[in-house]
């Protein structure tokens, strides 16, 4: 495998209005040049404009890969740029939908970050693409990028390398949980996230109360 890398750092370039509920939205990202400061919030100078459904410590960044930016260039017949997705981290080399929950990379010479959801695709997304039925094509192509908790803070730029450091032994991974949860996928993130081997954000656990009456258990 070719060696894993950040292509580019994107943070938000302006607020555009948008109809939904908070009435403006921070999916405008784009690359910026140099060195970014990473803080357990995210991006030095990024912000999240709904911050009820985005941000926080779990899920400071967004990661998405160039395999699926490439994916989606091919099926819309259009360039898709760093940014557009509303990704902090343009990567490649590595999945980030095929990250196993709670694995964790190093990037550049001190930024530590930890795996920790996919993305679920809504009505501002979809707006920024504009692309019909975006929100239904997206969540059944599966490739929704990952988010991550910032467990070590410093500098990342454009050209860092990306090393995973630590997988977990539970193998459920972003892509698995978001397209084809099983109880064998619960089970073994509950009992991962019991035993320490990860730290599950809260919101897992109203994800475990609806596959469970889903499920009928």
């Amino acid at each position: 495998m070719d060696t894993a890398s950040v292509l580019a750092v994107c943070r938000v370039h302006e607020l555009l209005t948008d109809s939904g509920n908070v009435g403006v939205t921070a999916i405008d990202k784009r690359p910026v040049e140099g060195p970014v400061k990473v803080h357990r919030l995210g991006l030095h100078g990024d912000v999240q404009a709904d911050r009820i459904h985005h941000g926080g410590e779990d899920q400071a960044l967004y990661a998405y890969s160039q395999d699926d930016a490439d994916y989606w260039a091919a099926e819309l017949g259009r360039e898709l740029p760093p940014g557009i997705f509303g990704e902090n981290l343009r990567i490649a080399g590595v999945s980030a939908t095929d990250a196993v929950i709670g694995e964790r990379w190093k990037i550049g010479l001190d930024v530590e970050v930890e795996v920790t959801s996919p993305r679920t695709p809504c009505a501002t997304f979809q707006r920024r693409m504009r692309e019909p039925q975006w929100v239904k094509r997206f969540a059944d192509a599966g490739r929704v990028g990952a988010y991550l908790r910032v467990v070590r803070v410093g500098s990342i730029a454009a050209g860092d390398h990306i090393h995973r450091i630590y997988v977990p032994t539970h193998g459920v991974t972003v892509g698995k949980w978001f397209s084809d949860p099983a109880l064998e996928d619960l089970e073994a993130l509950r009992d991962a996230d019991a035993d320490g081997e990860i730290r599950l954000q809260p919101e897992y656990r109203e994800e475990f109360e609806k596959l469970q009456r889903r499920l009928g258990v």
